[in-house]
């Protein structure tokens, strides 16, 4: 009787819902969409409440395949809502569900809330959270600050959670690579379709990413992942295989997308590679750092006029791209880099301390801008980019809090991965380590130039990355593959 009750709710729900379908195509035409998502809807609503894990998980997988609603035509404007389908509400549902976790079960390991990486990661909410009271625009930040919310709860508290086994964090980085491979599949043959024509390079790779920068930073730090899996002796020969293939596609893809700083995060992965392999401190790369940059601002009147002297524009072929990154003055994507973060600067000036609130750079820079700055490009909307730069947008938004709480958890994050590599005795684990802090150092590298961190697309991986490195030096780093501790 329980059964047949069942299927009898079964058709009855089944025959209700082709009613109202028939009626929304009749009579309702602007809620198809929302209408023929429900079911979507309710599959994932149960799978939140009886297999999340494998929600997460099927979450991850479709970060790269995800399409924004502006992509589909479904959202206009600046200050409209733009989220991506079909991730972003699963992550605003995983939000709501951790808090309801954490209240009741206290799911996330207090080994993982007092590492001094959590820690950074709590204070920049909190000050994200101190500018949004504060925001010239606290709409526009609310928005902003919920997004950032759902992606370090998805990408960094639940990953943490789930990487206390060390299978899911190899799986992590599989199921992101995977779909990351087949959206370069798909776009490389497209691109084809064109004679791989330069001129369509910032838009082929649409809709699942809708620029070929961010395109390029999410292919750059999965190159050193790929390359880990490879080197790992664990490996079967089929596996191997793939991966080779992979690794063909995804130097493919950033070959192709022409985004020169996904080209220049992976000369600077190589660099951060021969540290690690030559066995220098973190300490002594930061002093060597801190005094390249004394020697620039010294010496930045005589560099400044060596880059004027380069006229060499991103417009040519993919030779000329390379040239094109020293040239300052007539490439008009780099003059416009340094027209926003001018902008930016000026912004911090008059607000130094709370910025003008997170999220709020786009619609707020225009006043800052000089007509002697302006390129040919340059508008009044943000419609070409925010800052171009993960230090410099918060310095704006934020104020000096705001990027001092970044290069925090640059240094800390760094100083984790270099301590792991350096101190780690098992050699699987030691490569995913390194191909992890290479990852990161792309990422980092392509923050002076861009700054994704406000969409899935990178914010997942992002997070994630961080959060393996946090677990790996909590759970992981004395114990032996074989499941044995190291005495």
């Amino acid at each position: 009787m329980f059964k047949s009750g069942n299927i009898k709710l079964f058709y009855g729900a089944g025959i209700t819902y082709l009613l109202g379908f028939l009626y929304i195509v009749l009579f309702q035409g602007k809620l198809f969409i929302p209408y023929a998502m429900l079911p979507l809807a309710l599959i994932v609503i149960y799978m939140a409440i009886f297999y999340t894990e494998k929600l997460v998980m099927c979450a991850i997988f479709f970060t790269p395949l995800s399409i924004t609603l502006k992509e589909l035509g479904l959202a206009e404007g600046h200050q409209s809502l733009d989220l991506s389908l079909p991730t972003e509400p699963i992550f605003a549902g995983l939000l709501v569900l951790g808090i309801v976790y954490q209240i009741n079960n206290s799911f996330i390991s207090k080994k993982i809330l007092r590492h001094p990486i959590t820690i950074i990661i709590g204070i920049q909410l909190l000050w994200m959270f101190v500018t949004t009271i504060t925001s010239e625009m606290p709409v526009v930040s609310v928005k902003f600050l919920l997004s950032r919310l759902w992606f370090v709860c998805t990408g960094f508290f639940f990953m943490s959670y789930l990487f206390d086994k060390r299978k899911n964090v190899n799986l992590f980085f599989a199921l992101y690579l995977i779909a990351l491979c087949i959206v370069i599949f798909i776009t490389t043959v497209r691109h084809a379709s064109f004679g791989f024509s330069e001129d369509i390079s910032d838009w082929i790779m649409t809709p699942f990413y809708n620029d070929h920068t961010a395109y390029g930073s999410a292919i750059a730090m999965f190159i050193p992942i790929a390359f880990g899996f490879l080197l790992q002796s664990n490996r079967s020969f089929v596996q191997k295989c793939l991966l080779i293939c992979a690794l063909g596609l995804l130097f493919t893809g950033v070959y192709l997308s022409s985004a020169r700083a996904a080209w220049l995060s992976l000369v600077g992965c190589v660099g951060v590679l021969i540290t690690l392999l030559l066995k220098i401190r973190f300490r002594t790369i930061v002093t060597l750092i801190v005094f390249l940059a004394g020697v620039f601002f010294v010496f930045q009147t005589q560099i400044i006029i060596m880059l004027n002297n380069n006229t060499v524009d991103s417009e040519g072929n993919r030779a000329d791209n390379i040239s094109s990154m020293t040239n300052i003055k007539t490439d008009p994507s780099n003059v416009e880099r340094l027209n926003r973060w001018n902008s930016a600067y000026r912004m911090f000036e008059e607000r130094p301390f709370v910025g003008f609130g997170p999220g709020t750079y786009i619609l707020q820079y225009a006043r800052f801008q000089k007509d002697s700055e302006r390129t040919i490009i340059s508008n009044n909307d943000g419609s070409n980019g925010n800052a171009h730069s993960e230090y410099l947008g918060p310095l704006s938004e934020q104020g000096l809090p705001g990027t001092l709480i970044v290069v925090s958890l640059m240094l800390s994050v760094f100083f984790t991965g270099y301590r792991l590599y350096y101190s780690i005795k098992e050699r699987n684990l030691k490569i995913l380590v390194c191909a992890i802090v290479l990852g990161l150092a792309t990422y980092f590298i392509h923050g002076f130039l861009n700054n994704f961190l406000d969409t899935d697309k990178l914010a997942i991986p992002f997070w994630g990355f961080i959060a393996a490195l946090v677990c790996i030096d909590i759970y992981h780093k004395n114990i032996m593959e074989t499941g044995q501790k190291i005495s």
